[in-house]
């Protein structure tokens, strides 16, 4: 198996609206390169991208543990958190990928969470 022309495949899959084969296209080059961040990086995008967010949290958790400094799977991370209803843990990840990277992008989603955060159900007075 031609590793980098999986991964090429998986990329095209990925980019043409197919996560879920994207995905089934990577498993076996990540079992041959475990240690690549790359290959984990397009995985978690695949997951994510296939509402397998616990799938995809299990490889953006690998790639902080292994670049704290990612800010990219600090951001994807903290999507993954929001769209999975864990609001708290989800800004953690937000806030570090904005003040890494300050982009619109990044703001944007921290902002939203914080939002949905503040403007929840409040107790009653009295």
């Amino acid at each position: 198996m031609d590793l980098h022309a999986e991964y090429e495949r998986a990329e095209r899959l990925l980019d043409a609206g197919q996560p879920i084969e994207a995905a089934d296209a990577l498993v076996p080059v990540i079992a041959a390169e475990p240690e690549n961040a790359s290959v984990r990086q397009l995985l978690a995008r695949a997951y994510f991208h296939s509402a397998q967010l616990g799938r995809a949290e299990q490889q953006l958790r690998w790639l902080i543990e292994h670049d704290p400094s990612d800010h990219y799977a600090q951001f994807v991370l903290g999507r993954t958190l929001e769209r999975q209803g864990r609001p708290d843990q989800a800004l953690a990840h937000l806030r570090l990928a904005a003040v890494m990277r300050p982009i619109d992008d990044y703001t944007a989603a921290l902002r939203r969470v914080e939002a949905a955060r503040d403007g929840g159900p409040r107790e009653p007075n009295g």
